[in-house]
């Protein structure tokens, strides 16, 4: 409660400066939580639930969004890394990353209805909502393999369609150009974002990210300008490139050991999660960019999920020396006229 009091006042002060981009509004605390990193959300808008992945403690735990609180736990996890709903099937798809598996919960009940096979270091997903595929980031460094791939899923028949070997042992965060068949990963191993054909299955570009930054874990996408953001971490940095070409356009320092990105198209903001601290950043327009806020958080709070359609964010605050895990609520300013 100090803590969360604390950052509270911090939030405040903030907004008594200046208009603060986030306002911590709640915080739920979870006690039953020991030491160790969480992993990513995901969210049901239509039945008010959010759901987290608690790596390091093998499970997935299960909020409510109108009171905050915690409802449920999946427990027979090992190592939840990302997470993909279905809200016309009402599944949860969860890629755990020591069990080698995407594992399959009917989220009535939450019990298990199947898993899909896949390698261990399963970690990160994106979602495809015109096909219903689920590309999956597996094998790599964390699998003891000179390769990662990217599996793909067909969530409506639990099958998988394809792998798609890659060029390095380390591959992070994916987005969609859904106004075609482009997908773009961060390969960390690399040092680059690479272009995919997903229909073809094939990298089509590699676009280096040095020395503007190195180590690439998370990556946003401006299709209306044209703009692809990708959070580094040696150094911290908020890269912006050209979607098109692959040109580094500017780039900005940000809070270290980012895991979780978003952009608001509507709010035109990037919210960069990193531990101890959230940074967003303003679109002024394509070209230029600047840092706006610069919220304190906690060790290694480093996971959080944009919810426009709550005009929320969520932060995932793991349990560190006095620090008890929590989950914090941090409302959206509004947009600036």
């Amino acid at each position: 409660m100090i803590v969360f009091m604390a950052a509270l006042i911090l939030s405040i002060t903030a907004s008594a400066q200046g208009k603060a981009p986030l306002q911590l509004s709640h915080s739920t605390p979870l006690p039953e939580l020991h030491d160790g990193d969480f992993d990513h959300f995901a969210v049901d808008v239509e039945g008010k639930r959010l759901f987290s992945a608690a790596e390091e403690n093998s499970k997935v735990l299960v909020f409510d969004l109108r009171t905050n609180k915690l409802i449920s736990t999946i427990n027979d996890l090992k190592a939840p890394h990302s997470m993909v709903y279905r809200a016309d099937l009402k599944k949860l798809f969860v890629a755990d990353g020591d069990l080698g598996e995407v594992k399959i919960y009917n989220t009535d009940n939450y019990v298990p209805a199947g898993s899909i096979k896949v390698r261990e270091g399963a970690d990160s997903s994106a979602f495809d909502p015109t096909t219903k595929y689920m590309y999956v980031v597996n094998g790599g460094k964390d699998a003891k393999l000179p390769n990662a791939y990217i599996t793909v899923i067909d969530t409506s028949t639990g099958k998988t369609v394809k792998d798609i070997k890659m060029d390095s042992d380390d591959v992070e965060a994916m987005t969609f150009d859904n106004s075609g068949p482009r997908l773009f990963a961060d390969v960390r191993g690399n040092h680059s974002v690479e272009v995919l054909d997903r229909e073809k299955g094939v990298v089509i570009a590699k676009w280096p990210l040095t020395p503007a930054g190195a180590k690439p874990v998370t990556i946003a996408f401006d299709r209306a300008n044209h703009r692809l953001f990708v959070g580094t971490r040696e150094p911290g940095q908020l890269l912006v490139l050209d979607s098109n070409s692959g040109k580094i356009i500017t780039s900005l320092p940000a809070a270290a050991m980012v895991d979780d990105m978003a952009f608001d198209s509507h709010r035109k903001r990037i919210y960069f999660a990193g531990t101890q601290f959230i940074d967003v950043f303003a679109q002024k327009d394509a070209h230029h960019y600047e840092q706006v806020g610069h919220i304190p958080t906690s060790f290694r709070a480093k996971t959080a999920i944009l919810v426009p359609e709550l005009n929320r964010l969520y932060l995932a605050v793991p349990h560190h020396e006095k620090q008890a895990a929590e989950l914090r609520v941090y409302d959206l300013a509004p947009r600036e006229k």
